[in-house]
């Protein structure tokens, strides 16, 4: 299969794993992850809304229990990583479930240099790899994210 083809298996299955209604196995979402191309942090920037993929992790949930509505990326160390709906609908940045805020690099993860947000007051990094021009896939990772051996998977949607 060429690198092309490789790609373009991930999207498909990607956007699959994405509407199914259920648990979705790690080691799927693994697959589409390593068939995707990697993002520079400047294409990050901008706002984006999130959904995660249900597959047991110990967070799951928790975003939906928050009003999770994105992250907003306006440079790369002005991020808003857990940008919320207060109870009128307003979008905020939660600063108290994030400890903070956030900034935005290109770090190596699974052997791969991507756009990467490295939150500031917690032991967290979500890494990103671009599905198509308006969605990337994120992958949480270090010692606050990686429950159990496992990560948490998820994904953005440009707004």
């Amino acid at each position: 299969m060429t690198s092309t083809q490789t790609r373009e298996a991930a999207r498909a299955k990607f956007f699959e794993l994405r509407d199914v209604d259920g648990r979705v196995d790690d080691a799927d979402l693994d697959t589409v992850w390593a068939g995707l191309s990697t993002l520079r942090p400047e294409e990050m920037l901008g706002a984006w809304k999130g959904g995660e993929f249900t597959t047991g992790h110990a967070i799951n949930g928790m975003l939906a229990k928050a009003n999770w509505f994105g992250k907003t990326f306006t440079s790369r160390s002005d991020v808003q990583p857990l940008v919320c709906r207060d109870e009128n609908g307003d979008l905020y940045s939660n600063e108290k479930l994030g400890k903070g805020e956030a900034s935005l690099w290109a770090i190596e993860f699974r052997g791969e240099i991507t756009a990467s947000m490295v939150y500031d007051g917690q032991p967290v990094i979500d890494h990103f790899k671009r599905v198509d021009d308006t969605t990337v896939m994120g992958i949480m990772n270090g010692k606050g994210g990686v429950i159990d051996g496992r990560h948490l998977y998820f994904y953005l949607e440009r707004v």
